[in-house]
């Protein structure tokens, strides 16, 4: 590696001219919205679906 690409935790920080930016400050397009939105389906699916039919059985 060399001193211009070197990301390094020494290095982290130094660039104060750089924009900060963080994950929910990020753009985010329509499909992305979709994605997480099925994510979320699936996922309120298998915590409430599944323990459900555990108990039906």
């Amino acid at each position: 590696m060399t001193a211009d690409t070197d990301d390094s935790a020494e290095t982290v920080g130094e660039d104060l001219d750089a924009e900060r930016t963080t994950a929910p400050m990020s753009e985010f397009g329509r499909t992305e919205l979709a994605y997480g939105f099925v994510v979320l389906a699936i996922g309120i699916a298998v915590a409430f679906g599944v323990p459900v039919l555990a108990t039906a059985l």
